[in-house]
């Protein structure tokens, strides 16, 4: 099957699709040596330079792999998944349980690292949660409730759990959402989950490290086991 000229635009992402595209195909079996960057080129109607890119991103892809003084040889039909695609795919329940290993250690740490400005921005939104809970908006409430978590995260002082945290939060975000619904926990207490919240947030002002992480872990616990469905303790999503 001829791979055709390309049309001028951006080339290297052209370049990159059309062979993703013999790859995931089956023309090109794992296995296989691509042809050189310059038959490519000429096939292509590139550069041999637009060639060596779009490779680089497929091998970033986990597609190809160059060896050297070889070629390039192919080495899956499928790319490799990004973390996000996986967080999206994955059970929400498997996304929590990894969200406490982040959140119980976060606690522990911003309890022993937080600044003023920190617990300046704990306390806001901590305000903001309870303003969140005396309305009818599940969405507006489990925003804020996730605003608070990302605030004692930051206050870790580890940029790592940070982005971590702020991956898992639109994957949790609906499982919340669907989860107050379902249960109609704000139906029979608007503000569930008020004092728990409010002593997690003092614990780490007051820089109780073990406290905190207790805090953190009970509330996370209680929340996964309503997630996990009808029969579990009664808890909050936090």
């Amino acid at each position: 099957m001829p791979l055709g000229a390309l049309r001028p635009s951006p080339l290297v992402e052209q370049a990159a699709q059309r062979l993703r595209e013999q790859i995931t195909g089956g023309h090109w079996p794992v296995g296989t040596r691509l042809p050189g960057e310059t038959t490519l080129a000429k096939e292509l109607g590139v550069g041999r330079s637009t060639v060596r890119e779009a490779l680089r991103a497929l091998a970033g892809a986990g597609l190809v792999q160059p060896r050297q003084g070889a070629g390039v040889f192919v080495t899956a039909t499928r790319p490799a998944e990004d973390w996000p695609t996986r967080l999206r795919a994955a059970a929400v329940t498997d996304v929590y349980e990894v969200r406490m290993l982040v959140e119980v250690e976060a606690a522990r740490l911003a309890a022993l690292r937080r600044t003023d400005e920190d617990v300046a921005a704990m306390r806001e939104a901590l305000d903001g949660r309870r303003s969140a809970a005396g309305g009818g908006d599940d969405a507006g409430f489990v925003d804020a409730d996730i605003a608070l978590h990302a605030a004692i995260v930051a206050s870790a002082r580890n940029p790592v759990l940070t982005d971590l945290f702020a991956e898992f939060a639109p994957v949790l975000r609906q499982g919340l959402i669907d989860l107050l619904d379902l249960l109609d926990l704000r139906g029979r207490d608007p503000r569930h989950g008020e004092e728990a919240h409010a002593a997690l947030v003092a614990a780490v002002e007051s820089g109780e490290a073990e406290e905190a992480a207790r805090l953190a872990r009970t509330e996370l616990e209680s929340t996964l086991a309503l997630l996990k469905g009808p029969g579990a303790a009664p808890g909050t999503p936090a």
